[in-house]
């Protein structure tokens, strides 16, 4: 008879002091490394997943002038992004609701995930709204000044992602390129934190459902639903949760070649209530299949593993060997507006470790091993990753300390997804 315990009973353990909880990496290393863990010997794996999600919006309400300035608004600008007013009109309070996605933009460079890191940053923000009657009112506000501030998802956190290769001679523009995707087959990018991600982790949703509670970005938040094109061969979800508690190393905007999406995380705590949970929270990254797409029509043309893309975690950067050119090819290329052209740093803070610097630095500054993927003969480099595997380590330890610690107790689904 399988061995079963439920989360309550999780929770007794871990308010006792008698629970232990692994992250998935510290579970699939000593798996790897042939110890045999068994049902006994862990109640909670810690999963984590980081990088270019563009199914995020934000939920904001806030006061922009004085009671009976304008009888509603109509339109409204936050740093040039775009959002979208309603649906409560908000009649002469002042007071405006509003929707900004991830993936709306100002321009080439600034998006909605950039103004969702500047707000949890604490800057400053340019508000400017159009009214009904035709005026134009400009303020400014930041996060303290703004009550209702949530982030949600429409679909977020896959179970399993995509590579993505160019089968074809003419270069496309992509989401999934930074640069125009070079073609036929010269290089791959791709998608997912692999053994740490937490629907590899949970694939049936066994204990992932609706009201389970997880981290978004460094802040307490829920499941809320199934997200769009969800499918059991690869469900995602949708999830809540409340800026005011977010840490800004966490999210922020990723410029591709086809405009500016949204860079978010999450942790997800996978409690082992059966044997079977276990089983599938052990599944390691030479396990884990990754299909490749042709970037043109989204059809697969081969298939690899986590194994063959998940190698070397982090970027470095080398000073000396700096060629100090006129025109920094790091500083103009970088998604993610990480590195300081003029002061030649790194801004640990934004980079999220995607490779990009390896391949345009002309004297060799930055370094990665970001691996070489064999498919039907063929050697092609990976080029781009659109998930940081560094940062999904740290929050699967975050969130190990938090529920050590009693900040963060496990919830029991409301719902089955």
């Amino acid at each position: 008879m399988e061995k079963r315990r439920t989360i309550a009973e999780i929770n007794a353990k871990l308010e006792n002091g008698e629970g232990v909880i692994m992250t998935a990496e510290e579970l699939c290393n000593r798996l790897r490394s042939g110890e045999d863990i068994r049902f006994e010997d862990v109640d909670v794996v810690t999963s984590a997943t980081c990088g270019v999600m563009s199914g995020t919006y934000a939920i904001l309400s806030f006061q922009v002038a004085e009671r009976e300035a304008f009888e509603r608004a109509t339109t409204i600008l936050l740093n040039g992004v775009p959002g979208f007013v309603g649906p409560c009109p908000n009649e002469r309070l002042g007071v405006v609701d509003l929707l900004v996605y991830g993936t709306s933009h100002a321009n080439e460079r600034y998006g909605g995930g950039h103004l969702f890191r500047d707000l949890v940053a604490q800057k400053e923000i340019e508000v400017a709204v159009g009214t009904v009657e035709g005026r134009s009112i400009k303020t400014t506000t930041s996060l303290e000044e703004i009550p209702v501030a949530r982030l949600c998802s429409t679909r977020n956190a896959f179970k399993n992602y995509y590579a993505f290769v160019n089968a074809h001679e003419n270069a496309v523009s992509s989401i999934f390129g930074v640069d125009r995707f070079k073609g036929p087959f010269k290089e791959l990018t791709f998608s997912g934190c692999g053994e740490l991600n937490p629907l590899e982790k949970d694939p049936f949703r066994e204990t992932i459902g609706i009201g389970t509670k997880i981290l978004m970005n460094g802040a307490v938040g829920f499941v809320i639903g199934e997200g769009t094109r969800s499918s059991p061969e690869k469900p995602n979800l949708m999830g809540i949760a409340d800026m005011h508690g977010m840490f800004p190393e966490f999210l922020g905007g990723f410029r591709t070649a086809a405009g500016p999406e949204v860079f978010y995380s999450w942790a997800v705590p996978i409690p082992i209530v059966n044997e079977h949970v276990l089983e599938n929270a052990g599944k390691r990254d030479e396990e884990i299949r990754l299909g490749v797409l042709d970037i043109h029509n989204r059809l697969p043309v081969g298939e690899i593993t986590y194994a063959d893309v998940w190698h070397d975690f982090s970027v470095r950067f080398d000073r000396s060997a700096c060629l100090e050119c006129d025109e920094c090819q790091v500083a103009s290329s970088c998604p993610a507006d990480a590195f300081d052209g003029e002061a030649k740093e790194v801004h640990e803070d934004f980079c999220c470790n995607c490779g990009t610097c390896v391949q345009v630095c002309k004297g060799g500054a930055f370094s990665c091993n970001l691996g070489v993927v064999h498919l039907s003969g063929r050697e092609i480099p990976v080029t781009l990753r659109q998930s940081d595997r560094k940062k999904a380590v740290k929050l699967a330890e975050m969130l190990k300390s938090k529920i050590l610690d009693g900040e963060f107790v496990l919830a029991e689904p409301v719902s089955r997804l």
